[in-house]
């Protein structure tokens, strides 16, 4: 193998990748880093706690709808009951006076 044969542009590539990832590791694993990351994962629990907040709101609002529906459809039941029993006790009244 010759000295030109190498490929040194691989090898370099290697070896600066090598070194960006060891630079980058002692970067974020840094005091500040480290800092940063307790700041944006206290910022994602104060999210996380708005959402639920408002998912709570969102199931107690679904409930209320469910159960006024439910409300609607027993009242139309028993309007239609109400509503035949009306028509059948005309439909006697009308045979007994025949």
């Amino acid at each position: 193998m010759k000295f030109n044969d190498i490929p040194w542009k691989k090898i370099g590539l290697f070896a600066g990748g090598v070194l960006f990832g060891t630079a980058g590791i002692r970067v974020l694993s840094s005091k500040d880093a480290k800092k940063c990351y307790t700041h944006a994962t206290a910022a994602v629990l104060r999210a996380k706690e708005n959402v639920m907040e408002t998912v709570t709101t969102v199931r107690e609002n679904c409930d209320d709808i469910l159960s006024d529906a439910k409300e609607i459809n027993e009242q139309r039941a028993a309007e239609e009951e109400a509503a035949v029993i009306a028509d059948q006790c005309e439909e006697i009244a009308d045979t007994s006076e025949e």
